[in-house]
C-alpha cells in the first residue's frame, strides 16, 4: 500500500490518499497537490525504425517526468504500422524496452490507414486505440489523399466501431505551394506552404464524412481558427467530432522561425499569434477536448539542417504538465481544466477504463528548462531557456512510485 500523507486535492482540502500496491511506501506530500496522471493521446516514440531519435526506454522516462502514465503511439514508423502482423511485432518490441526500463507505462497503438490494407481495420479493432489517417504528408510514408479510399476508411471504421484520428491538411494545396516556393530557403515559408486554409479544407472534408457515416472523429493538432469554427459547428450538430491542441501551438507561434530557424519546423506549422489566441479561446469554450503533445523527436543535428532538409517535429512530453501549470500561474487556465483536457476527456473519448495512476505536483517549484537535462534521447526542446513555475514531483504508475 502506498500512503500519500497531507496532500492537497483540487477542492483545496488536505487529506491522506491511499493507493493499492505490492510495495509499502509513505510519501510526505505536504505542500504538494494531487492530480490524476496524464494521458497523452498523441506521441511518436519512433519504434521501429528511428531508434537514434527516441526509443521506449528514453521516452518512458520522459513521459513519467511529465506526469504521463498513458500514451497512444502513432503508426508512421519504418516500416509503417499498417497490418496486424506489424502491430504485434511493434508491441513485442515496446514491451521488451519497457521491461528493460522498469517502467510500467500504459500504452495503446494506432493503426495506420493505407489504401491497400483497409481490411486490417477489422482484424485489429480490439488491439488498436484508433485508425490514424494522414490527409497531408508528414514524417513517414503514410498518406491518404485519395478521396475514394478516404471515404472507404471512414465507412469501415464506422462499421467496426473504430475511432478515426486525422492529420488534417490538404495535400494538393501543399504540393502546389511547395512547387511555387521551390528553391527558397527562408524557414518561415513552411507556414506559407502549409497555410491555415489547407488545414480547414481537410477538416471540412473529414466532417462531411462524419455527417455521412457518423464515424467517431478525432482531429489531431488543431492550429487555426478556421478549423475551430468547423468543429464548433459540428459539435452544435451533435456530431461525434473531437479536437486536440498541442502545447507548441498553444505556447509558440511563427515568431520562433526568427529565433531558431529551421529547428522551428513542425507539421502542421506554427501559426500567427492571432491563431494562437483563437486556440486558447477554444480551450476555454470547450471546442478543444484534449491536449496531445505530438511528441516527435528528431536529433538536434537533424533539426539544424537547412530548410528543405530539416525534419518537422518537437519533443515535449516531459514538459507537458509543467507548461500547463505555468499557464495556470499566468491565469490562462484552471487546474480543473487541465485535468479535463489531459485526463477526463481523453479517458471518455477513447473509452479507457479508470485506473489509480496519479501525479503529485509542486505548484511553487521554479525550474529552468535545460536541454542536456532532458530525458528524451533527442536532448533538445524549443522551450530551452524558459523558466516555468509548477512541476511534477512524483508520478505513480501501476503502483510504482517515481521520484522526479
Amino acid at each position: 500500500m502506498i500512503e500519500v500523507r497531507d496532500v492537497q486535492t483540487l477542492d483545496g482540502k488536505t487529506t491522506n490518499y491511499f493507493i493499492e500496491s505490492v510495495i509499502h511506501r509513505t510519501i510526505d506530500a505536504k505542500g504538494l497537490t494531487l492530480l490524476p496522471a496524464l494521458i497523452d493521446p498523441h506521441v511518436h516514440f519512433r519504434i521501429p525504425g528511428a531508434e537514434h531519435k527516441e526509443d521506449w526506454r528514453t521516452a518512458a522516462k520522459a513521459a513519467i517526468r511529465g506526469g504521463v502514465t498513458t500514451v497512444f503511439d502513432m503508426p508512421n514508423n519504418t516500416p509503417s504500422c499498417i497490418t496486424k502482423e506489424r502491430l504485434e511485432e511493434k508491441m513485442k518490441l515496446i514491451d521488451s524496452q519497457l521491461f528493460d526500463a522498469k517502467i510500467p507505462l500504459r500504452y495503446r497503438l494506432y493503426l495506420g490507414a493505407d489504401r491497400s490494407h483497409l481490411n486490417e481495420i477489422g482484424k485489429t479493432k480490439r488491439e488498436i486505440i484508433g485508425l490514424k489517417i494522414y490527409m497531408g504528408s508528414s514524417t513517414g510514408d503514410l498518406l491518404m489523399d485519395d478521396k475514394a479510399s478516404l471515404e472507404r476508411a471512414f465507412e469501415i471504421a464506422k462499421k467496426e466501431d473504430v475511432l478515426v484520428a486525422i492529420h488534417a491538411e490538404d495535400e494538393e494545396m501543399i504540393q502546389k505551394l511547395k512547387k511555387k516556393h521551390e528553391g527558397k530557403t527562408d524557414p518561415a515559408l513552411h507556414s506559407v506552404i502549409r497555410p491555415p486554409i489547407a488545414a480547414a479544407r481537410a477538416v471540412e472534408q473529414a466532417i462531411s464524412l462524419v455527417q455521412k457515416y457518423h464515424t467517431r472523429l478525432y482531429i489531431a493538432h488543431m492550429s487555426t481558427k478556421g478549423e475551430l469554427d468547423l468543429v464548433r459547428a459540428a459539435k452544435k450538430q451533435k456530431l461525434p467530432v473531437f479536437a486536440e491542441a498541442t502545447p507548441h501551438h498553444l505556447f509558440l507561434d511563427d515568431r520562433l522561425y526568427g529565433k531558431i530557424g529551421a529547428s522551428a519546423l513542425v507539421n502542421p506549422p506554427l501559426r500567427s499569434q492571432r491563431e494562437r489566441e483563437a486556440l486558447w479561446e477554444a480551450v476555454h469554450d470547450g471546442t478543444i477536448d484534449t491536449i496531445g503533445t505530438d511528441h516527435a523527436p528528431h536529433t538536434l543535428e537533424e533539426k539544424k539542417r537547412p530548410f528543405g532538409s530539416a525534419p518537422s517535429g518537437f519533443p515535449s512530453i516531459e514538459l507537458y504538465l509543467a507548461l500547463l501549470l505555468n499557464a495556470y500561474h499566468e491565469k490562462k487556465i484552471s487546474l480543473e481544466k487541465i485535468v479535463s483536457l489531459t485526463h477526463t476527456n481523453p479517458q471518455e473519448i477513447f473509452r479507457l477504463k479508470p485506473n489509480s495512476d496519479v501525479v503529485l505536483i509542486d505548484l511553487n517549484k521554479i525550474k529552468r528548462i535545460d536541454n542536456p537535462s532532458l530525458a528524451t534521447k533527442a536532448k533538445w526542446s524549443p522551450y530551452e531557456g524558459w523558466t516555468l513555475k509548477g512541476w511534477p514531483r512524483y508520478t505513480i504508475c501501476q503502483g510504482q512510485v517515481f521520484d522526479i
